[in-house]
């Protein structure tokens, strides 16, 4: 692993963990995961085993740090581990698209509920309470699946052209 990407990695993880502080809760304080977002984001940049472990294990950590979930802490590291491998198995199979915003979008979407989804499960197991998965699942969730398909069609244009512009040596600059 380089250096800079190191860098570009915990810069992506900095700038979620900071629009997951900044933006207020939804339908009860649940956050819609831009911790998510940005994983992604990274995964897309930097699609390595390796990498993708650092970044679902960084995320994880954070997120389960700074979530308002009862005991999310580790439902979080649980759910940001299967969804990050997860991901990547999707971004190795469709290698030639993945790069293109409307594809790359999809996944991310597709990303966030399999990530809620694991959440939600682990924290039901994790907890042992009689959480309604379907209800939250409806109410929080999906939509934020919505609020992340819109931040990461904002935020990844931005983060390609930064990107494309200096020195980093991602899956940009091999495609």
């Amino acid at each position: 692993m380089n250096t800079k990407n190191l860098v570009l990695m915990a810069l992506l993880v900095g700038v979620g963990a900071a629009l997951y502080v900044v933006i207020p809760g939804i339908n009860g304080g649940m956050k819609p995961d831009f911790m998510l977002t940005m994983m992604f984001i990274g995964i897309l940049l930097f699609p390595g085993i390796k990498e993708v472990f650092l970044l679902s294990i960084t995320t994880g950590v954070i997120s389960g740090l700074f979530s308002t979930f009862p005991a999310g802490f580790v439902p979080n590291i649980i759910d940001k581990l299967v969804t990050a491998f997860i991901f990547y198995a999707a971004v190795v199979l469709l290698q030639k698209f993945a790069q293109k915003i409307a594809v790359s979008a999809v996944l991310a979407g597709v990303g966030t509920i399999i990530s809620g989804s694991v959440f939600l499960g682990s924290a039901i197991l994790v907890v042992g309470a009689k959480i309604p998965f379907t209800a939250l699942f409806i109410t929080v969730v999906l939509p934020a699946v919505a609020i992340n398909v819109v931040a990461f069609i904002i935020i990844y244009p931005i983060i390609i052209n930064l990107v494309k512009r200096s020195k980093f040596n991602t899956s940009l600059t091999h495609a």
